[in-house]
C-alpha cells in the first residue's frame, strides 16, 4: 500500500490518501462511535496525530471511553500526547467567536507541530452539533476553505454533522465542501458523492 493512502478501518471506506476532507451525517452517538472510533483507532496506530474535536452528544469524557474501550492499550496513546480529544469551545470558539482564519491557521499549526514530533500527519475529527443559526455561513466559508486547501497538506479531516439539524439547504452546502459523506441507510453506511 502506498504511504500516501491512510487506512481508516472503515468498511465501507477502507483507505483515503492524504488530503481527505469527508463528512458524517449521524442520528445518535452510535453513530459517532461506530465511525469515529475505528478512524482514530486506525490513525494511532498508523503513527499519525489525532484531533479529536467533541460537541454533544458524544462529550470528551464519553469519546475518551468509547476510545478505550475499542483499544486495550489507548492510554498509551494517551500518555504520549498522541490523541487531543477536546470540546468544540476550546477549539472553535475560542473568545466565544468563531474566526475561520484562526481555525484555519491553527489546524496548519497541529500538522507542523505533528511532523516535528515523527508523526506521519494529522488525523481530525470535529462535530458541527454546536453550530447556531449565526455561525451557520461563517462554518460553511471554512468548510469550503478546508476543502479547497486540504488537498496540499498531510492531514485527513471526517466533519460530523446531525441529520435532524440539518434542512435541504443545510446539506447541500455540507455536500458542497465535502469530497464525500457517509449516512446509515439502515443497517449499512453509505457513500454520498
Amino acid at each position: 500500500m502506498s504511504k500516501n493512502l491512510r487506512r481508516t478501518a472503515l468498511k465501507i471506506i477502507p483507505h483515503v490518501p492524504w488530503g481527505t476532507h469527508f463528512c458524517q451525517f449521524y442520528r445518535n452517538k452510535d453513530d459517532l462511535v461506530e465511525i469515529l472510533v475505528p478512524y482514530f483507532r486506525a490513525g494511532l496506530e498508523s503513527n499519525e496525530y489525532c484531533m479529536w474535536i467533541t460537541a454533544e452528544p458524544l462529550d470528551e469524557e464519553s469519546a475518551r471511553e468509547a476510545i478505550r474501550t475499542a483499544m486495550p492499550r489507548f492510554d498509551r496513546y494517551l500518555q504520549k500526547g498522541q490523541l487531543e480529544i477536546i470540546p468544540h469551545d476550546r477549539w472553535y470558539l475560542r473568545g466565544g467567536v468563531f474566526d475561520l482564519q484562526t481555525v484555519l491557521h491553527d489546524w496548519i499549526d497541529k500538522l507542523q507541530h505533528a511532523l516535528e514530533q515523527g508523526y506521519e500527519g494529522l488525523r481530525v475529527a470535529g462535530n458541527a452539533a454546536w453550530l447556531e443559526g449565526n455561525d451557520w455561513e461563517s462554518f460553511t466559508e471554512y468548510e469550503a476553505a478546508v476543502n479547497r486547501v486540504i488537498g496540499g497538506y498531510r492531514m485527513i479531516a471526517v466533519c460530523s454533522y446531525h441529520l435532524g439539524r440539518c434542512g435541504a439547504a443545510a446539506l447541500g452546502d455540507v455536500l458542497k465542501s465535502h469530497q464525500f459523506a457517509l449516512v446509515r441507510r439502515p443497517p449499512e453506511w453509505a457513500v454520498v458523492a
